[in-house]
């Protein structure tokens, strides 16, 4: 995993250092004065980059709207989606077509100070993704409220520290995205899930716009929705390659309170002798034990699965290699006496190539 700052002798000419990604979902803003507002912050950085809007679904003005500005010469792709699938699957098909080292998404609407995108992008010299939060953040005290709310759920949940998952300015280097599988609304999660493979997330705060202070209320559905994909990201980062842990013990919880209430049920019969006709806990206590059993084997189904394709899982992440120098060199040397068929004759332990990393 690579950590070297960004520079402009390790850029490849022929190809963009920067890929800017722009999904254009639901919520927008006018396209024409945003794209220059974003080109400018990441003109300042010095670097060639390129920019990709993805229209998700039918966005007829957004559409027209980036045709103009491709007719007018300006040098951005266009990809336009057949419906809407959402903003995961939105980014995941510009970074398919994008070409540099580096990827920044950013939000179609205005949301951060585009000035302070330079800041985001240095924050990659030690780091390999940098998301942005808006500080100060504008808003009632019921906006507060609610956001307080949510992100001490997703900290306690998922055992993060964030603390502007709706930011979305995000910046990383482009092994972060190839390792990552984006669907549903988990694009908000795009830190955790990074933090889950191995890379080095940080923070860095941005000022958020002067026209990202409208209060908003999300209706019951979209609430629950948010709940949903934060409780799938939870069992993503924390049992998907040991599903025992958690079906195991909540099987084997299930199975020793149902034990526990027919043990119970059994004393009374034998020793005080109450009749076991007609005692719903009996009842219960048999569901407890069968639905424990289950789940329990619905872990260990899970753990088979995994073990049998677990050559091809790989549970950790090398931040580098470092190699002897080219100085040090060895004077073992092994030679076979008698070699085997197949075998090669002579085993030489030569001097190890020049320290890479």
């Amino acid at each position: 995993m690579s950590t070297q700052p960004l520079s402009r002798e390790s850029v490849t000419p022929s190809l963009p250092s920067i890929s800017v990604i722009v999904p254009v979902c639901g919520r927008r803003s006018e396209l024409r004065a945003l794209y220059q507002q974003y080109k400018a912050g990441v003109a300042a950085i010095g670097l060639p980059f390129e920019f990709i809007f993805v229209i998700d679904g039918d966005r007829t003005d957004a559409c027209r709207t980036l045709e103009a500005m491709l007719q007018e010469g300006e040098d951005l792709t266009v990809i336009n989606l057949t419906r809407s699938f959402g903003e995961a699957a939105a980014l995941m098909a510009g970074f398919e077509r994008s070409a540099g080292s580096v990827i920044l998404t950013l939000p179609a609407y205005h949301q951060i100070e585009a000035q302070d995108i330079p800041k985001l992008l240095a924050a990659l010299s030690a780091s390999d993704m940098a998301i942005g939060y808006r500080s100060p953040r504008y808003g009632n005290l019921l906006d507060r409220m609610r956001r307080s709310a949510y992100h001490g759920l997703v900290n306690f949940v998922t055992g993060s520290r964030l603390q502007d998952i709706g930011c979305g300015a995000r910046a990383m280097r482009r092994q972060v995205f190839e390792e990552m599988d984006l669907y549903g609304d988990q694009h908000r999660f795009m830190a955790i899930l990074a933090t889950r493979l191995g890379f080095r997330v940080s923070e860095v705060a941005m000022r958020q716009s002067p026209q990202d202070r409208l209060a908003r209320m999300y209706r019951p559905k979209e609430y629950a929705h948010h709940v949903l994909d934060l409780f799938s990201i939870f069992f993503l980062t924390r049992f998907t390659k040991r599903p025992l842990r958690f079906f195991g013990m909540l099987g084997a919880a299930t199975f020793g309170i149902g034990a526990a209430v027919i043990a119970l049920l059994s004393v009374q019969r034998l020793f005080f002798d109450e009749k076991l006709a007609d005692r719903p806990a009996l009842l219960l206590g048999a569901l407890l034990v069968v639905l424990g059993m289950q789940v329990f084997a619905l872990g260990l189904l899970g753990e088979l699965i995994i073990f049998t394709h677990a050559r091809g899982m790989k549970d950790y992440r090398v931040q580098e290699v470092i190699q002897y120098p080219e100085t040090v060199t060895s004077s073992v040397e092994v030679t076979d006496v008698e070699p085997a068929e197949g075998r090669n004759n002579e085993i030489r332990h030569t001097a190890p190539p020049a320290m890479t990393a």
